[in-house]
């Protein structure tokens, strides 16, 4: 990939789409990792940094104190305004007016999370006539690895395209902190979650296998190919499988 032709598509992508719109700007989340890092460098490019707005939605006593410390570097690197908004308070009020809440599994409670993070994102941006920003990448994307009306709830995608390996390079290019571009990617929704854990895989492994399925090559290939084991490329192709519906608008039956 030409990461300058990329860069200059997504911007151009960003100030169009928001022109056609009629909207004065952009909301996004920054979460401390390097996707939400990427997305709003890549605003301000295109926006101007007085029509970016950062918002950071940490949980007291689950989102590491790097993470906000990143987030906050970050708008400030970029000039851009910046909030932070403490989720924790509006978890316990659900969680108080919904006892089933409380022996919920922890994948549920970290959808409501993302959910929740949506919420507050689309009440600033509603306030403000700006669009809320996406940062979700190909390879999450592909997998239907993001809450769906949780961070896949947005209106733009301008990294949708970037394989996250393409991510860590495209950010390089534009010199966004190295500490954001080595820590280890995470949703941060429960205590010690970690992607490629959750994932089974590396992601340079994984980018690797989806750009050899987006290639049609057989499986046996693949496997033979980059080395990986029969369960990691079932597990991806599964996950690929079960996650169309999140990438496809909501079924509507066929009346006339």
């Amino acid at each position: 990939m030409n990461l300058e032709i990329a860069q200059n598509r997504i911007i151009d992508f960003i100030l169009n789409e928001t022109r056609k719109a009629g909207v004065d700007g952009a909301v996004i989340g920054i979460s401390g990792g390097i996707d939400s890092a990427l997305a709003v460098t890549l605003a301000v490019r295109a926006l101007g940094k007085d029509h970016v707005l950062g918002i950071h939605m940490p949980e007291s006593g689950l989102t590491p104190a790097e993470d906000s410390k990143d987030a906050k570097a970050l708008a400030d690197w970029l000039g851009i305004e910046f909030q932070v908004i403490d989720i924790s308070g509006i978890i316990s009020a659900f969680m108080a007016a919904v006892p089933e809440s409380k022996s919920a599994d922890r994948l549920s409670m970290g959808n409501l999370k993302a959910r929740i993070r949506m919420s507050l994102l689309y009440f600033h941006a509603n306030r403000l006539n700006r669009m809320v920003i996406g940062t979700g990448n190909k390879t999450e994307i592909l997998l239907g690895y993001f809450t769906k009306y949780g961070d896949g709830g947005v209106d733009l995608e301008p990294i949708g395209g970037l394989y996250k390996t393409e991510v860590w390079e495209l950010s390089r290019r534009l010199g966004i902190p190295d500490s954001l571009i080595t820590k280890k990617p995470s949703a941060g929704l429960w205590a010690g979650q970690t992607d490629e854990a959750e994932l089974g895989i590396s992601y340079i492994k994984l980018d690797e296998v989806l750009r050899k399925l987006e290639q049609n090559e057989d499986p046996e290939t693949i496997l033979n190919t980059l080395g990986i084991s029969e369960e990691q490329l079932n597990s991806v192709m599964s996950r690929i499988e079960r996650s169309e519906h999140k990438r496809n608008p909501p079924p509507v039956p066929q009346i006339f």
